[in-house]
This record gives C-alpha cells, structure tokens and sequence, in this order.
C-alpha cells in the first residue's frame, strides 16, 4: 500500500484562520484514520483546536476522531486542547463488531477511549453514534447504551446503515422512524444529555450542532452562576 503523505505542518494555521473568518459558533473537525502516524495524529489535531481556540475563544469545537488504535496517550492530548465535544464512533453493538469495523478496532477499545477522554478533561462533553439496521436486537442496543452510560458518555446518535456501494454490508433491516423514537426515549430517561434517533440522522448534523451548543452554552453559565 501506498504510504500517504504527512499532514501539511500549515493545515492547523489555514485551518483556524478559514474557519475563524467564517463566523459559524460551532465547527466539527474529523479526517481519515492516520494509522501510519505515530500518535494517529492526535497533536495535529490538538494543534489546530489550540489554534482556533486562540483566534476564536467562544467557537465551539468538535472532533470526530478514531480510536487512535488504543493509546491513550494522544487521546489525552487531544482532551487537554481546548476541546469542547470529543466524538468516537462505537458504529454497532458489540456482537457485530468483527462484521461492521476495521478488526483493528473494537467495541472494549471504543469505551477505552470514551472513558479515557472523560478522564482526562471531565468538562469534555463526549460523543458517540451507532448505524442501526444491520442486524442488531432491540435488547443489544439497550445493553449498549447501559455500557456508554456507565462511562458517562454525554450524546449518542442513532441513524439508518444505508450500503454505499455493493462492495459494503448489505442492510438486513429499514428500521422503523417508532423504533428510533423508542430508543430515544430510552436513551433520555437513562440520563444521556442529548439523543439524536432518526432514519437520516448522523454523528455530525446542523440540528444535533444547533442543540448542542446551547446546552453547552446553557450548562456552563449555570455552573459559572453557581461558582460566583
């Protein structure tokens, strides 16, 4: 395989200067997994969220990032950076796991790296999104969201798995828009701060962004109110 090229040193500098100029309130960074990277490219990340925090303090930020294959080393780094919201996709419940993800990643190194996250900045919100409709019971998907739960994972999302190409997976079932509702429902009353549940739903959408930047809005002023 063909080795791809280190990340552009100038990206992070580029990065906050387009996005500083944009005047969104809320950004979500994400990239292809960069296994071929020492720390899977957790600093560049970390850099860039340094950068736009100190252009534009009051921008939320977002990253959407792999499971760093396990180190929690550059999970750390990338909690520590400023970050507002750390997302790491679980995909599946954990018995599909060998059929739906790269069998370098897992659902055990998934809530590693979620826990981890927490641990290491608690003010961190975290973040997590599952494709339903690849085979999965109603009783899996509950267990999973008992398993985020326990690791204080804040919002999860659950969308339809629709197949890109005929290469992929096929989809074993087009769950019904009640069945989402329900999960939400469950997802709500189990605690979770935010649940997203809908056939079009996915990991990063404007109004899952919208929701989410005022609680985080919302809760810190309380907590800012509570402190002075």
């Amino acid at each position: 395989d063909a080795k791809p090229p280190p990340p552009d040193p100038f990206e992070p500098f580029k990065t906050a200067e387009a996005v500083a100029a944009w005047g969104v309130d809320y950004i979500v960074l994400t990239s292809v997994d960069r296994d071929d990277i020492e720390d899977g490219g957790a600093q560049h990340f970390a850099y860039t969220v340094e950068l736009l925090k100190s252009k534009k303090p009051e921008l939320l930020v977002e990253c959407l990032v792999s499971d760093f294959q396990g180190m929690l080393d550059s999970v750390s780094a990338l909690a520590n950076s400023g970050l507002d919201v750390y997302a790491h996709n679980v995909e599946t419940v954990e018995r599909l796991q060998k059929f739906v993800r790269d069998k370098r990643a897992g659902y055990q190194q998934s809530l590693s790296t979620l826990k981890h996250a927490k641990k290491a900045n608690p003010a961190l919100y975290t973040k997590t999104s599952l494709m339903l409709g690849l085979g999965e019971t109603d009783e899996e998907v509950i267990q999973t969201m008992k398993d985020l739960r326990a690791i204080d994972v804040d919002v999860v999302t659950f969308g339809q798995y629709l197949r890109p190409t005929e290469h992929h997976l096929s989809v074993v079932e087009y769950v019904k828009p009640e069945k989402f509702e329900y999960f939400r429902e469950v997802g709500e009353e189990m605690g979770f701060k935010y649940v997203a549940s809908g056939p079009m739903v996915r990991s990063s959408y404007k109004a899952g962004e919208f929701f989410l930047s005022h609680l985080i809005k919302t809760e810190r002023q309380s907590q800012q109110s509570a402190e002075s």
